[in-house]
């Protein structure tokens, strides 16, 4: 079911190869709760609790190919959720770091990604707006939140040799939000605003609810 899906994205305008391959490659119905994974492969956001979703296939692989640049070794991800994200992710990024903010979510997927065998994402139970900074400077960061206006710490932990930044902005009580794309170079920060979407809110601190 997976391949009818990548032909699917290839129709709605997804090349990027690396992508496609995960896209294809990556078992979302894995990644959903059991009474879902029916509908892992249609084209949609789905509920994972906690008040989150897993993003529709075609936001992730729209996101993560725009993330693609010359370098493709370090990438972090504000909003672990369910993990598919961060998954697709390994096919173009040598490492994944990733962060979330409620502890149900973020037990569940540290499990997932053991048994799964992602070695190379590396997770953390915190508050995604302050980034990472000990891992940084980073060559991509991706949020899967909405935010009002981006972090300052995120475009700090840019790798300021192209860094790419993807992130929603907008009001997250009146939606639609714009996908932003921010690239930096050294001290200048270009923002190209893209496709209307439609995010959780980026909530600060954590929720530590088990």
């Amino acid at each position: 079911m997976s391949k009818g899906l990548c032909e699917e994205l290839k129709a709605e305008g997804i090349s990027n190869q690396a992508v496609l391959t995960a896209i294809e490659t990556v078992p979302r119905h894995l990644f959903v709760p059991e009474n879902l994974r029916d509908l892992a492969y249609y084209n949609e956001a789905l509920p994972i609790g906690g008040g989150q979703t897993i993003s529709q296939p075609y936001v992730v692989a729209r996101m993560s190919e725009l993330l693609s640049g010359e370098n493709n070794q370090r990438v972090l991800e504000i909003g672990t959720g369910s993990g598919y994200q961060a998954a697709v992710l390994t096919h173009s990024f040598k490492e994944v770091y990733t962060i979330e903010r409620i502890r149900e979510l973020y037990d569940t997927v540290v499990d997932r990604f053991q048994t799964l065998g992602y070695t190379q994402i590396h997770t953390q139970f915190a508050d995604g707006s302050f980034g990472w900074p000990e891992h940084s400077p980073f060559d991509a960061i991706i949020v899967t939140a909405a935010a009002a206006q981006i972090p300052q710490a995120l475009l700090d932990q840019l790798s300021p040799e192209g860094g790419r930044l993807i992130i929603p902005i907008g009001d997250p009580q009146n939606p639609p939000q714009r996908l932003s794309l921010i690239v930096r170079h050294k001290d200048q920060f270009d923002q190209t605003w893209l496709d209307a979407v439609l995010f959780v809110p980026l909530k600060p601190g954590i929720s530590d609810n088990p």
